[in-house]
């Protein structure tokens, strides 16, 4: 099975692609999308166009999205929000279940707390993806949330189903 993790962001969105087989987890792909354009509809157009290629290009079975937290810039956070809207809206036109995690739980389901910083999230995802190279710190954390969405599915039971499905 084939697990989508995504970090949105409207200036650099990371992606990642692992596959899960029973409690083995390797990686398949990772990146970062840069968007492109002069104003936020163009910017988010490019967004959509090149996260529907990856879809495409790795044809993943599961997808999860990190949750936007609120910050001190209403509008920042707004604008989060709309690229979490492209993040969820392509994996969904695909036909595929989009998981969503808070950071917290992600950075525990990987680093095993949950106030973690960003270079130990690279350093345990390189740990339980043996010779990934990541694209950066955005598509590590693409990465560990495809891993948070990989355990809870695992956990709930999910995964064995999930594979039937998709056979």
């Amino acid at each position: 099975m084939r697990v989508l993790g995504i970090d949105p962001g409207l200036r650099n969105l990371g992606w990642g692609v692992i596959e899960v087989a029973g409690s083995r987890l390797s990686h398949v792909a990772n990146g970062i999308i840069q968007s492109e354009g002069d104003d936020l509809a163009q910017r988010l157009l490019s967004l959509y166009h090149a996260l529907t290629r990856i879809v495409a290009d790795h044809a993943p079975d599961a997808a999860a999205v990190e949750q936007t937290f609120v910050n001190k810039d209403g509008a920042g956070t707004l604008k989060l929000g709309q690229a979490r809207g492209i993040a969820m809206l392509v994996p969904a036109q695909a036909g595929l279940a989009v998981g969503e995690y808070a950071p917290n739980a992600v950075k525990k389901a990987v680093v095993g707390v949950g106030h973690a910083d960003k270079g130990q999230i690279a350093h345990m995802v390189r740990f339980q993806l043996p010779g990934v190279e990541l694209a950066g710190p955005d598509a590590a954390d693409a990465l560990a949330i495809a891993i948070c969405h990989a355990h809870h599915l695992q956990s709930a039971g999910r995964l064995a189903q999930a594979i039937r499905g998709a056979a």
